[in-house]
């Protein structure tokens, strides 16, 4: 066993298809990885058994975790499959049917059949009680607390399980809610309770109305999923505390994500792009164009200056997968990215025009692509990319599992090949080359929609299938540079590593930049820096190692939407913050728009404060590295989709490259959890930290 002075952490990463497995010798830096089936019906025993076997496999013992950071996609997959718990509202007087009023938008004007999704409360469930606060925050009619009793306990009657109290202006003074709270944990003291004061301290109802009710609808499950995560952690002897990763690329207690488990939407794609960014700064690039293909979805991210892109909504659970305003809309702190139904396991299928189609529904971890041996007929990328070469069916996951080739290539004939009339190998590779233009297409408009032009970006690609992929969806991009990391097919959970304890906390303050109250400007600010300390404390971080900044989101009066600018807490005590906000705001607004609207008055809209821990520093190494001899493992046929066909494409052992050598393209890299497919026209070099960049020519 493992010298008892040596410490280690562990990221763990539960994905669709795969659980993803990180554990980090914090004082060598030392890696390594493992990666199991996810398990749908109760995701904690894949990550359970993953973790006993990566434990006994590298020799440490369970006591020595320092921490173990989690991330998952149950909070995703809830909303999803829409199975949260029965729950209910209770909302000011005549603000009842918020949620299904929305923004009072219509997401394609020419559907005459538009669906919206359904809202997670249903009507019957969402009551109104007498109370009213102003917009300035003054109480214009005190809350009715007999009727606010009443209608909980006639909820908890019908058979709520979670309840959301969600009251008009509670952004400028949240007095009525915290007073139903205390009434509801006197009343009640089981049922779980979810304030949109404390969910989302924003203005515009129904964001935050929305937003509550999802917390809501998610908090037992989460709460539940937790608990018992954590008491079979520590049976197996694993008495670190559990730490969560957030949507926003911050981690957090376990306590946080229990209270708020709608800010866990997105957090196994935000530590993808943690470690994105993280990769890019040791190989010496800051701009990148993050691309994370796993079994499920891929999903993109552009990281400029060497940090990820930011966004303060979310929709999930789209009736439209790809039409923004279909979905449940979120107000939480995000990276904001892209997702795409584009995975390893996504199903290749002939339409009724006998067009070969892929995605966006996947085989997922049950059963799973054809080649998996699990009972699934139907085709799948990882079937077509088996069939191509580009995989090896005797080293996936280290030999750990085998890929049946010849049931790939049966479901490749019987679904796609024969129906269209196509050789399989030309079948396969349109499978391919759909997935390929799906992923590139959705990342013009990504990049365009920003006033981003790509080809000055470099591509760093991860996740199981992102490094099989990535070549040619940078020819498509017209890139000239791909990282693939070491220990690609698990960045995310290093990610989770690497990613410094934070958290972020917000308040609306709807006012002109000349009518600003600075003394409650710092009066909110103090309080949420106050509980944002008090989080990071309890997350190990020491109160003087903790770093704020403030974002505000402004704009000119009589405009609808808000631009965002960031200044360091300090800037509060300076002589005039307001000429300091002015010169940030016509700064930021002449960037985007190339010019500054002359004398028309300012205003703010919402404040944030982002407070956070440092981050950890260190150089992952290979703990399974081999002898460094000679690193070539064989060659076979690969089929390119410019070249068709190519023989003796040289494969290489990933566990035996040294920083400095050089490769020429076409060439294939494996290593246990993913294989990087360099094609023509491609050099290839190792760099100090173990990288792979390929510049293409």
């Amino acid at each position: 066993m493992t010298h008892p002075q040596t410490h280690f952490s562990l990221g763990v990463d539960v994905g669709g298809t795969f659980t993803d497995f990180v554990l980090l010798d914090e004082s060598t830096g030392r890696i390594s990885i493992g990666k199991v089936l996810t398990t749908p019906s109760d995701p904690s025993d894949a990550m359970v058994a993953g973790t006993e076997k990566l434990l006994a496999g590298s020799k440490v013992e369970g006591g020595l975790l320092t921490r173990v950071v989690h991330g998952t996609t149950l909070v995703t997959n809830t909303i999803i499959e829409r199975k949260g718990v029965k729950t209910g509202l209770i909302t000011t007087m005549g603000y009842r049917d918020t949620l299904e009023i929305g923004r009072a938008l219509r997401y394609d004007l020419y559907d005459l059949s538009i669906e919206f999704a359904e809202p997670l409360v249903e009507r019957n469930l969402r009551l109104e009680v007498d109370e009213r606060i102003g917009s300035d925050g003054a109480v214009l009619k005190g809350l009715d607390e007999a009727q606010f009793i009443a209608a909980a306990e006639t909820l908890v009657s019908e058979g709520v399980e979670a309840l959301a109290v969600v009251f008009l202006h509670s952004h400028r003074n949240s007095a009525h809610e915290q007073r139903a709270q205390a009434l509801l944990h006197k009343r009640f003291p089981e049922l779980p309770v979810s304030i949109s004061s404390e969910v989302v301290g924003e203005l515009r109802e129904f964001d935050r109305t929305s937003t509550t009710v999802t917390n809501a609808y998610v908090l037992p499950r989460m709460k539940s999923y937790l608990g018992r995560l954590e008491a079979r952690l520590k049976k197996i002897g694993v008495t670190a505390p559990l730490r969560l990763m957030l949507s926003s690329g911050g981690v957090a207690t376990g306590e946080f994500g229990r209270e708020f488990p709608i800010q866990m939407i997105e957090s196994g794609p935000a530590g993808g792009a943690i470690a994105a960014a993280y990769y890019g700064r040791l190989a010496g690039f800051n701009d990148l164009l993050s691309f994370d293909m796993g079994g499920t979805t891929a999903k993109m991210c552009l990281i400029t200056g060497g940090q990820p892109t930011h966004a303060h909504t979310f929709e999930a659970a789209r009736v439209q997968r790809f039409k923004k305003g279909s979905g449940l809309l979120l107000r939480v702190p995000v990276i904001e990215l892209i997702e795409i139904g584009a995975g390893g396991g996504s199903i290749a299928q002939v339409d009724r025009m006998g067009l070969i189609k892929v995605g966006p529904h996947s085989s997922g971890a049950e059963p799973g692509p054809a080649c998996y041996g699990q009972g699934g007929l139907l085709p799948t990328v990882t079937d077509a990319d088996l069939t191509l070469g580009y995989l090896d069916p005797d080293s996936f996951l280290g030999g750990r599992m085998k890929l049946d080739r010849s049931a790939a290539e049966s479901a490749i004939r019987n679904k796609i090949a024969q129906p269209v009339g196509l050789p399989m190998a030309q079948a396969a590779t349109g499978i391919q080359q759909i997935v390929d233009e799906t992923m590139a297409s959705a990342t013009r408009v990504y990049a365009a929609e920003r006033g981003i032009d790509l080809r000055d970006y470099t591509m760093l690609a991860f996740g199981g299938a992102g490094p099989v992929h990535a070549f040619h969806l940078a020819r498509l991009l017209k890139l000239k540079r791909i990282i693939c990391p070491f220990g690609a097919g698990a960045a995310s959970a290093l990610g989770f590593l690497v990613a410094p304890a934070s958290v972020e906390m917000s308040r609306s303050y709807f006012v002109r930049l000349a009518d600003i109250s600075w003394t409650h400007v710092q009066g909110f600010l103090g309080e949420l820096k106050t509980r944002a300390e008090a989080m990071l404390c309890a997350s190990g971080v020491t109160a003087s190692a903790i770093e704020y900044d403030t974002h505000i989101e402004m704009s000119y009066m009589g405009q609808g939407f808000e631009i965002g600018i960031t200044l360091p807490f300090a800037f509060l005590q300076g002589a005039a913050p307001a000429d300091e906000l002015r010169r940030a705001f016509e700064a930021e607004y002449l960037r985007l728009y190339g010019r500054i609207l002359q004398g028309v008055p300012m205003q703010t809209v919402t404040w944030r404060l982002v407070a956070r821990g440092p981050a950890p520093r260190l150089v992952p190494v290979a703990a399974d590295a081999g002898d460094r001899s000679d690193p070539l493992k064989g060659r076979r046929t690969v089929y390119f989709q410019e070249r068709g066909p190519v023989a003796d494409v040289p494969v290489y052992d990933r566990y035996k490259l040294s920083a400095g050598a050089k490769f020429t393209g076409p060439a294939v890299f494996e290593e246990h959890e993913s294989t990087f497919v360099v094609g023509f026209d491609a050099e290839v070099r190792v760099d100090a930290a173990l990288n792979l960049i390929a510049e293409l020519h």
